[in-house]
């Protein structure tokens, strides 16, 4: 059997992206609460919400939506790294949130601050994946909100990120206009 680069780059990049989010899921979590969900997307699925990022850059006259959206396209796979919304029950002693307690914070409707610090780990993790097996990746805001404009993670991640993966001879990642 003969497999050609296009292929073999395809099928890495699915590959590498597997093992980036197997690294999110192993990395450390306050309280040991885990509330990081993942997902690869690649063909058709990938470009769609490639398409959507576009669209939200020209409606919302975002121009580095529409510069992402293109560089997702040159990708070959797409890492999604979110976060459900959590609170690790640490009560009063913890306060980070600025809302005094979990308890406050729910009332208040905010963040538990723990929430963004476990997406933040399992991001590196993942990406250092990415780079040891040198593919090149780019963490990027903007995709991961047209995950959530997609629902992509079905309303459970409210916070996600996008990590688009690139196995070519330069990184569409950088040089960026």
């Amino acid at each position: 059997m003969i497999y050609k680069s296009a292929e073999i780059e395809a099928k890495a990049a699915v590959e590498i992206g597997m093992h980036m989010c197997a690294a999110a899921r192993t990395a450390p979590k306050a309280r040991g609460i885990d509330y990081i969900e993942t997902m690869v997307l690649s063909g058709e699925e990938k470009d769609q919400l490639a398409a959507k990022l576009k669209e939200m850059g020209e409606q919302q006259n975002i121009a580095f939506y529409v510069r992402d959206a293109g560089n997702l396209l040159q990708a070959q796979a797409l890492v999604l790294i979110g976060v459900k919304e959590g609170k690790r029950g640490l009560g009063e002693g913890c306060g980070y949130c600025h809302f005094g307690s979990c308890e406050g914070c729910s009332k208040a409707g905010g963040t538990c601050v723990f929430d963004s610090m476990d997406l933040g780990i399992a991001i590196g993790s993942a990406v250092s994946v990415g780079a040891d097996l040198r593919a090149d990746t780019r963490v990027m805001y903007s995709i991961g909100k047209a995950a959530i404009a997609m629902d992509l993670f079905e309303g459970k991640a409210q916070v996600v990120m996008g990590i688009p993966v690139s196995i070519s001879g330069k990184s569409p990642f950088f040089d960026r206009k």
